[in-house]
């Protein structure tokens, strides 16, 4: 029995991407034109904001647990969040949450544990690359983390929040990208984590300076894993 799964979604440019792998993806698994079932739901990406930027991480669990709860009442079996900065409150959610949950940056970190990576850079929102989310995920694999500097997490937080959740993706946008990524770069790490879900819309990875972990992908592809009963 194919498992249905449930997205709480947050910003609507990377969970659409989410939404659109799992969906692309499927088939080559499951026949042509298949995939799994699949609800979404999501609040306004304003209603987030107001507790994010007050550090307040009880209200946004209370959201993703109101999202969780619609899901499963749609019949999800699990639920997956395509959205990293919130995931700073997914202890909080998790133990009410009437269905189980995967976490994205697990998935990151098996894959950066695959590839060998051991110094991963982290991109995204300054709440995501400032708080535990990543580091607090990455010890268990024995994976060290650096974030960018102060100036350049502020340029990358603005670019995330005025452009790429917006659907907007400038070429001075991504090479400003490619520039922090290249620091990280010359301080020992790796690979990069894209750990904003709509990053991978602009960074291409053939013209990185790291290797790209896919954070977006990587949770649509661990979410189709489960659903078939692969993990």
């Amino acid at each position: 029995m194919v498992k249905h799964i449930g997205i709480v979604a947050c910003s609507a440019e990377g969970a659409a991407l989410c939404y659109r792998t799992i969906c692309t993806e499927a088939p080559s698994e499951m026949g042509e034109h298949k995939h799994p079932e699949i609800t979404m739901h999501t609040y306004p990406l304003s209603e987030y904001m107001v507790h994010i930027r007050a550090g307040n991480w009880d209200e946004v669990a209370q959201l993703m647990l109101s999202s969780a709860r619609k899901v499963a009442q749609a019949g999800a079996d699990f639920a997956i969040c395509p959205d990293n900065t919130i995931h700073q409150a997914f202890d909080l959610v998790t133990s009410r949450s009437p269905i189980p949950w995967l976490h994205i940056a697990e998935g990151v970190g098996e894959q950066a544990r695959k590839k060998g990576f051991t110094h991963l850079g982290i991109l995204g929102t300054k709440y995501l690359m400032t708080g535990p989310v990543y580091s607090d995920a990455l010890k268990k694999f024995g994976i060290a983390t650096e974030i960018p500097e102060e100036q350049d997490r502020e340029e990358i937080d603005k670019i995330i929040f005025k452009e790429l959740v917006n659907g907007i993706f400038l070429e001075k946008s991504r090479l400003c990208f490619n520039k922090v990524i290249q620091v990280l770069r010359h301080r020992g790490c790796d690979a990069v984590v894209l750990g904003c879900t709509e990053i991978p819309l602009i960074i291409d990875p053939n013209d990185c300076p790291l290797p790209t972990l896919d954070s977006t992908r990587l949770l649509a592809r661990a979410a189709l894993k489960r659903a078939l009963g692969k993990t």
